[in-house]
């Protein structure tokens, strides 16, 4: 049974507090399992979870800032640790290659694990996955970073009627929904005159940055859209100087592109109340809102479905 869902590690940014871990995120999606923005502690935040490090698939760096990447080190010796089966691999900006390599052999241990290695070289590079399309956007920030996106394929729903009228069933359907056509009696069934469209679901990932068209790009028609919201308006100048967003910048944002779930993370050890950065979002997204907390799991939305008409 497919599962996707997002596990929060940790919602700091750049010092961790007593209440949030530096930042962390794992996506399920199906049979990936994709850890995003491992910052330090994120092996322990794990062992607070389901999901263990022999279930990673794949690991995402947006940039090489020590709260998105500390706990490399200690996840990457956890995968040889427990010999992982399976390879596990690893995307990151390509101008970060020398500090991946120092994190990746930060101390001495038995290596078993086999990483598959692949930097992120080019604004909009693609990557294919079984269950889609991974995408990085380049980001602006002072230093070379790019967000992550994962895009389902469009589809179709097949609808159990309209098959029965035309008598199709069993491997038919499988053999309909491949091929396009079936050729039942002399005449011709299409794929389309028995389902409806089914949308593919997306996901987004945008971390350190201020607004951008990088920024767009990967939030456009999220199912969900999990997004930095360091500052505060009142920090807006402060914002724009360090390459981040406020709450009401990410909530504009996800107003704007179409999203339908957002949630808030990378909070500003500056800020205690969380709900000052829901009622700010609020006032500009009236869609669902989360303010992430460490160790919480966000589903994503039951999926798009068109009607038959």
């Amino acid at each position: 049974m497919s599962m996707r869902e997002l596990v929060v590690l940790g919602t700091a940014s750049q010092a961790p507090t007593r209440q949030r871990n530096h930042n962390g995120y794992v996506l399920r999606w199906d049979d990936e399992v994709i850890l995003f923005d491992p910052g330090e502690g994120s092996q322990r935040q794990l062992l607070h979870t389901t999901v263990t490090a022999t279930d990673l698939t794949r690991i995402c760096v947006t940039h090489f800032h020590g709260d998105h990447c500390l706990g490399l080190p200690g996840t990457i010796q956890r995968l040889s640790l427990d010999r992982v089966p399976h390879p596990v691999a690893v995307h990151f900006p390509a101008g970060g290659a020398e500090y991946f390599a120092r994190l990746r052999h930060a101390t001495s241990f038995y290596e078993t694990a086999e990483l598959q290695v692949t930097p992120i070289e080019a604004d909009g590079q693609r990557i294919d996955l079984r269950c889609g399309t991974l995408e990085a956007r380049r980001l602006r920030h002072p230093i070379e970073t790019y967000g992550y996106r994962l895009v389902e394929p469009d589809g179709h729903r097949m609808l159990p009627e309209k098959l029965t009228a035309y008598g199709i069933a069993g491997p038919a359907v499988g053999e309909l929904i491949r091929v396009g056509h079936l050729d039942l009696d002399g005449r011709r069934v299409t794929r389309d005159e028995v389902s409806v469209p089914r949308p593919g679901q997306r996901f987004a990932f945008v971390m350190d940055t201020g607004l951008c068209d990088g920024v767009y790009a990967l939030a456009e028609h999220a199912d969900l859209l999990v997004i930095e919201s360091t500052f505060l308006e009142s920090e807006a100048a402060l914002a724009a100087e360090v390459g981040h967003l406020t709450a009401a910048q990410a909530a504009r944002v996800a107003t704007e592109s179409g999203v339908r779930r957002l949630v808030l993370t990378h909070f500003s050890q500056r800020y205690n109340d969380p709900r000052r950065f829901h009622d700010e979002a609020r006032a500009h997204f009236d869609g669902d809102l989360i303010i992430a907390e460490d160790l919480i799991t966000v589903q994503l939305p039951p999926r798009r479905v068109a009607s038959a008409g």
